[in-house]
């Protein structure tokens, strides 16, 4: 392969037939120009990207952090691919570079960053802050600086961005209405969840989807089942009660009006988790 741009010593963009490609290895550019072919045995990492916003701001990156950082980043993808089982989003090499070079430049420097959302994070993402964890391990093996926990639950957030396509602030907007929801359920009924239930897991992922569509304002395509809407306000009511107390909730704050399959759909989940709540 040809080189098409020198980004830095250890750090090319070339073209593989005619797709273009950011190639990474220790000395792999060193006294090497454009036009010069790639020497195979020093490739370390070779990136596809089709984004082409993504791929112009990550050549940005791969410039101007140190290749240890693409590395461990691309370990931590690789890992969490396997882990979670879950397609994601190109720019999680981009964005997850980013912020552990960030972190790990802010720990050098005694400025910690404090994690107003590691409970939410905790309960609502558990695979992928148990990713979290295995990454700061392989960070402290990598780069010998023990990150706070809060970190886990920064890099969670990533994957469950990279995993939904979404941007950071909507992940957060979405990790906030699910606590609420969550919260108005436990104190409606006076429990505690059973978080390693099925149940519970289900319901956390509808959650995520319904929240997902209220950031984002749409709805659940309505096929106007009235029949069964009415059918599952008989059978469940007192979960339907609960689903009316948060589509008010909803409505005041959110000004998002939740349609009947919404509600019918809260409904029989709200039914399930409290049953094996209190099973």
């Amino acid at each position: 392969m040809k080189i098409e741009k020198v980004l830095n010593n250890n750090a090319v963009v070339a073209m593989n037939g005619e797709q273009e490609v950011i190639i990474i290895g220790r000395g792999i550019a060193y006294q090497k120009r454009p036009g010069d072919i790639v020497s195979e045995q020093h490739i370390d990492k070779m990136f596809t990207l089709q984004n082409e916003d993504i791929q112009e701001n990550f050549k940005t990156l791969v410039s101007s952090i140190p290749l240890e950082y693409m590395k461990i980043s691309e370990e931590i993808i690789a890992y969490a691919k396997v882990k979670l089982g879950k397609k994601l989003n190109e720019s999680i090499y981009l964005h997850l570079t980013d912020h552990i070079h960030f972190a790990i430049e802010r720990y050098r420097k005694g400025l910690p960053i404090r994690n107003g959302l590691i409970w939410e994070t905790k309960q609502l993402y558990k695979e992928e802050y148990d990713v979290g964890l295995e990454a700061l391990n392989m960070i402290c093996d990598q780069f010998g600086v023990i990150l706070p926990e809060d970190e886990a639950g920064f890099l969670a957030l990533h994957f469950v961005n990279a995993a939904l396509n979404e941007e950071m602030p909507n992940i957060k907007s979405m990790t906030q209405v699910m606590q609420e929801i969550l919260t108005i359920i436990k104190y409606h009924f006076k429990i505690d969840f059973d978080e390693n239930s099925l149940a519970f897991y289900r319901f956390v992922s509808h959650l995520k989807f319904f929240a997902q569509r209220l950031v984002k304002g749409k709805h659940y395509k309505s096929n106007n089942d009235e029949e069964l809407f009415l059918i599952i306000q008989q059978k469940y009511p007192v979960a339907y009660k609960c689903s009316e107390k948060i589509k008010k909730f909803i409505e005041s704050n959110y000004t998002y009006q939740l349609t009947n399959e919404e509600m019918m759909y809260l409904s029989i989940h709200i039914e399930r988790v409290v049953n094996a709540t209190t099973e």
